[in-house]
């Protein structure tokens, strides 16, 4: 029997440091919500124990430019040279036929171009961190990065953070938890609208 509604699709696009992969996580491990990732496509080798299908759709650069040339992808991403990193349009199109709402990870750029293209069966969300300043000191306490990498992080950050405007709604990330519960409560209103 067919799911008697079409699932929808919700964005959320961050700055690095922003703790966008941790609110997604945490709303996907309360599971209050029918959210499902797409799986992405990637023009990268598998890594072993990883399976097509199920980790990525592994392509090889040809196909993936030939996919790119008939439109097949909502957004990608060159990361690399010759390293391309996409969300597959039928991905999307399959898991909102069976009722389920997609939840997509992605850039600043990917996010407006995916939520032109789907309208409002799309919800644009956008994490900002309190400053960037308070950006900045998270990066340096992760103890990940060089100096110079940070700087470059906090420059691309404040490039991306010119998008927030474009989103729909927006969430300041100061304390988690309530991120956590606002990031919730717009994603329930939108669903159930």
């Amino acid at each position: 029997m067919a799911p008697t509604r079409q699932g929808k699709i919700i964005i959320i696009s961050a700055p690095s440091g922003c703790g966008k992969s941790t609110i997604i996580n945490e709303l996907m491990r309360r599971g209050e919500i029918d959210l499902e990732f797409s799986v992405s496509a990637t023009s990268r080798p598998p890594r072993d124990g990883e399976k097509h299908g199920v980790n990525y759709y592994f392509l090889t650069e040809e196909e993936f430019r030939q996919a790119i040339a008939e439109g097949k992808f909502v957004e990608y991403e060159e990361v690399y040279p010759g390293r391309f990193y996409g969300t597959l349009r039928s991905e999307v199109d399959r898991k909102c036929a069976e009722g389920h709402n997609v939840i997509l990870d992605i850039d600043v750029k990917g996010g407006v171009n995916v939520k032109k293209m789907f309208g409002n069966r799309a919800l644009s969300l956008f994490i900002l961190p309190p400053s960037v300043e308070e950006l900045r000191r998270r990066l340096e306490g992760r103890g990940t990065d060089t100096p110079e990498a940070i700087a470059q992080r906090v420059g691309k950050a404040e490039y991306e953070l010119s998008f927030a405007k474009d989103y729909e709604k927006t969430v300041v990330n100061d304390n988690l938890e309530e991120a956590v519960n606002q990031t919730d409560a717009i994603i329930k209103e939108f669903i159930a609208s």
